[in-house]
């Protein structure tokens, strides 16, 4: 069953009085015929995978092996424990370095779960795990929220794509801010409305981003751009349940992403052939990878 629209939950939601959670959680059993108890443990498998994913990423100190990542995470969070004026408050630090670190975790050939893609996997959990940290919300709130990040989700891939490749970075990490902003609003007690405008707010600032990974790898700009938009999706989560509210609907403005993305040029899509990935840095790191790959099968052929 293909969802291209938010309408018909938000309907719902409305008529019966629930989260935008429940309504998908209902969604999920009618659809697939099974029990409730499975459709949550289902996610809670889900949910257990992104946890780790942020306890190890936090961690590590390493470089990765193209020497573009690594131990970013581990410096915000190190940031945090001193006793510094800080800029940010703990809350932000936290969702920055936690989205950071699974970034680095996925690039040390770490298991982690792609919301909706791999390079823009860290949005989601880092601002649903930390949000109920601060809010000291249940395991039944943070499970409501990643199934309300889930309609989120799916609108944007059939009314457009989460696909760098066709859409750019606005369809991987401009949907995974959506889903985040989506899942913060449901964790802190809002309404389906509101989860949604959430998801609107933060969509439309990432609309035209282009993909452009340096060498290929999703490292640069990737793991830090991770960082960032899971504060803007928490900042739009804030902004909705203020009353904030976008003036086009979420609908149309997924719509407008697909327009925006159908526009863009192959060279900022995910080919490394324009925008960071080819400036004089990053065609430099490009170089100096593939002679280290040559000389590592020189090697090879050696022994």
């Amino acid at each position: 069953m293909t969802i291209d629209s938010v309408l018909p939950f938000l309907k719902k939601a409305k008529d019966e009085n629930k989260s935008l959670g429940e309504i998908m959680i209902e969604h999920e059993v009618e659809i697939q015929g099974v029990s409730r108890k499975e459709i949550l443990n289902g996610m809670k498998k889900i949910w257990s995978y992104m946890v780790n994913s942020i306890k190890q990423g936090v961690k590590i100190t390493k470089e990765s092996p193209s020497g573009m990542s690594g131990g970013n995470a581990n410096k915000l969070m190190t940031y945090l424990s001193k006793k510094t004026k800080k800029l940010s408050s703990a809350s932000v630090l936290k969702i920055a370095a936690r989205a950071i670190g699974i970034g680095e975790f996925n690039s040390s050939m770490g298991v982690i779960v792609a919301a909706p893609t791999a390079g823009s996997a860290g949005v989601v959990p880092a601002v649903v795990y930390t949000v109920a940290e601060k809010l000291n919300a249940s395991e039944e709130m943070i499970i409501k929220g990643l199934f309300a990040s889930s309609l989120i989700g799916l609108v944007c891939d059939a009314r457009a794509s989460t696909s760098g490749s066709e859409h750019g970075c606005q369809a991987e990490i401009g949907v995974s801010a959506a889903m985040a902003a989506a899942a913060a609003v449901e964790i802190a007690g809002g309404t389906a409305e509101q989860a949604v405008n959430a998801a609107a707010l933060v969509l439309k600032n990432t609309l035209g981003l282009a993909c452009d990974p340096v060498a290929g790898l999703v490292e640069v700009p990737c793991i830090k751009r991770n960082g960032l938009l899971a504060v803007s999706a928490t900042v739009a989560a804030d902004m909705s349940l203020a009353g904030v509210q976008s003036v086009i609907p979420f609908d149309d403005v997924v719509t407008a992403m697909d327009e925006i993305g159908r526009m863009m040029p192959c060279e900022i899509k995910e080919t490394s052939e324009g925008g960071l990935a080819t400036t004089k840095t990053g065609l430099g790191y490009k170089l100096w990878l593939k002679r280290s790959g040559e000389r590592q099968l020189e090697g090879e052929d050696e022994l």
